[in-house]
């Protein structure tokens, strides 16, 4: 296991834990908070760590077998959640905590392929 793991580990956490709350805050029908969006920015700034990481791993000379693949991949992790909050900036209803929801899965989901292919 090499030092890039944990952190893996913790993005997929950390994003489960964003799903869940933003999900719990649908379910409940709920406006939009504004910690949700710290959350989510805060998944982001972990989702950049990773992606330094994997790309300081493959700069020392860890090949991923499909590099189109995996920078795919890094270039996924480090968009979704900021694209996500940009689209709907403005909207604090319910369903945009869905949408934060969904990119947070999503970020999760890449975290994992991320460590899969490098």
């Amino acid at each position: 296991m090499d030092a890039l793991t944990p952190i893996g580990i913790i993005v997929a956490a950390y994003a489960a834990f964003v799903t869940i709350a933003a999900v719990v805050g649908l379910v409940l029908k709920a406006p939009r908070p504004r910690w949700l969006d710290q959350l989510a920015w805060m998944l982001e700034i972990l989702a950049v760590v990773l992606a330094i990481g994997a790309l300081a791993g493959w700069s020392a000379g860890r090949k991923p077998e499909s590099l189109s693949t995996f920078l795919g991949y890094l270039g996924a992790l480090v968009c979704l959640m900021p694209l996500a909050l940009q689209t709907m900036r403005e909207d604090r209803s319910t369903w945009s905590s869905g949408v934060i929801a969904a990119a947070a899965l999503a970020t999760g989901v890449v975290a994992v392929r991320v460590m899969m292919v490098r």
